[in-house]
């Protein structure tokens, strides 16, 4: 079936399955991930992290200037992509990461003296450098099978991808490589996942220049691409301000808080955005679907968001303190605690931006990005030399907070309940970090004890949140079950 045939009823089948789907290749990833950041924090050290975050900011920041929002415009397409559409974004894309793995290669040096990065920091900087060009092959492909809804398909290279990366970077690791765990995994990564996306979706790379389909294209790639940029500026941009005022230990120490606040949002968040961009831009002149479908899907993230960010946030010092080899992040918990804060709002505020760019208000999206980035730029080097890493952290959460304009906007736009999408979890999650904080003081720290509080937070979360949302909760759960289980 040819994407421009799909029904309304064919995008929201198909974006469920797409949310069941993602969430379990998530909940696969992330547990293999997450098995692998337990030994790689045991066995590498605090500065090592800081290397990784430093050279994989800067690289970020050049991807971001590789597409132009090229693909994303194929994707948010109504109609289906031509051949010269097609090809014409392969051959702007290839040019351009050519041009920036060259800037790459000659400024290498520069970086390499500045952060004081050790040869093996400079030979993992080539290495993403070389995941740059992979990358760039695969686009065409991956558009293909997010624009027919296919994430079915598009999940098992993503799988295949991790399980490599995570075992050859562990077992390095674990064999005293350092730094060089990560340029060898990068690498056998990006070959491993080239060769499987081309077998999923077979699609013969060619060149072509249309200047009209690239006019067609940069009307929303552009804007939605400097809207990218500015979100990578403000973040990756800001962890390279950063490893200069507080070092590459102050980041390592900052880089832990975020992976670890950053699971339920890459555990449930991404999954949700990933499919809803897609299908909000085919949902943008169904007004009323539209309204239901952002704020379901804002009330899925929020649901388990929420209380997974709070359970981290009361577990962590005794997961910490129980753990030996841990013991060096105890210096990451309070920085733990801000970013949550952070976080929590940008699980709320992230599908705002992604349904104003689906519904073509790229230009709202623009301006809030500026908004978030003067905040970030101003706020956080400010706290960080001030107050150090603490103080990074406390900048991050204060620009969290000022999410609260992306939703009054947003809702300008597209009238969703904000009770039953985000006040309702919040006030659940509320009720299960008071419960928890009072059944802490009983216990002593131990790991039956922590496997006591967990089933606290869950059985306090749940009683609360059923009570009320009421059997509506239980409803799109069949709802869903039947739509994933039902073919087309």
């Amino acid at each position: 079936m040819e994407d421009k045939d799909l029904s309304i009823s064919d995008v929201k089948a198909r974006s469920v399955r797409g949310v069941v789907v993602l969430t379990g290749r998530t909940v696969i990833l992330q547990v293999v991930t997450l098995v692998a950041q337990l030994l790689l924090f045991a066995y590498l050290g605090v500065s090592e992290f800081g290397v990784f975050a430093i050279v994989s900011a800067v690289v970020n920041f050049l991807t971001y200037f590789s597409d132009i929002g090229l693909a994303a415009a194929l994707i948010q397409k109504k109609e289906t992509p031509s051949d010269t559409d097609l090809k014409t974004t392969f051959t702007v894309q290839q040019c351009l990461i050519l041009f920036l793995v060259l800037i790459l290669f000659i400024v290498s040096p520069l970086i390499t003296n500045h952060y004081s990065l050790s040869t093996g920091g400079q030979w993992l900087m080539y290495a993403l450098g070389f995941s740059l060009i992979i990358s760039s092959l695969k686009s065409i492909p991956s558009v293909l099978l997010e624009r027919k809804l296919e994430f079915v398909k598009l999940v098992f290279p993503q799988i295949l991808e991790t399980f490599v990366y995570n075992i050859v970077l562990v077992v390095f690791a674990m064999k005293g490589f350092g730094i060089t765990s990560f340029t060898v995994a990068v690498i056998i990564r990006s070959l491993v996942g080239l060769t499987v996306i081309y077998w999923i979706q077979p699609w013969k790379p060619g060149f072509s220049f249309s200047l009209s389909t690239l006019k067609d294209l940069f009307k929303f790639g552009v804007p939605y691409q400097i809207n990218t940029l500015l979100a990578t500026f403000k973040d990756d941009g800001m962890t390279l301000i950063l490893g200069g005022i507080i070092g590459p230990a102050g980041i390592g120490i900052l880089s832990f808080a975020q992976k670890v606040a950053r699971l339920p949002l890459t555990f449930f968040m991404d999954t949700v955005t990933k499919v809803t961009f897609p299908a909000f831009s085919r949902l943008q002149t169904e007004k009323d679907h539209l309204e239901r479908s952002v704020t379901r899907s804002i009330f899925f993230i929020c649901l388990l968001v929420f209380p997974s960010l709070v359970g981290i946030v009361i577990l962590m010092p005794w997961v910490v303190e129980l753990v030996p080899k841990y013991n060096k992040w105890v210096v990451a918990l309070t920085p733990l605690l801000f970013i949550s804060i952070n976080y929590a709002f940008a699980s709320a505020t992230t599908q705002l931006t992604n349904l104003l760019n689906a519904i073509g208000k790229i230009k709202i999206t623009f301006y809030l990005m500026i908004m978030w980035t003067t905040l970030t730029w101003v706020l956080i080097p400010f706290l960080a030399i001030k107050f150090g890493v603490n103080g990074a952290a406390v900048g991050y959460s204060l620009v969290g907070l000022s999410s609260v304009v992306a939703v009054y906007i947003a809702k300008k736009y597209v009238n969703f309940s904000i009770s039953d999408s985000m006040i309702k979890p919040l006030m659940a999650s509320i009720i299960m970090f008071v419960t928890l904080v009072f059944v802490r003081k009983f216990l002593d720290v131990s790991f039956y004890s922590l496997g006591i509080l967990v089933l606290v937070g869950v059985i306090s979360y749940s009683a609360s949140i059923i009570s009320m949302v009421g059997s509506s909760l239980l409803e799109d759960v069949k709802k869903s079950l039947k739509t994933i289980f039902n073919r087309n």
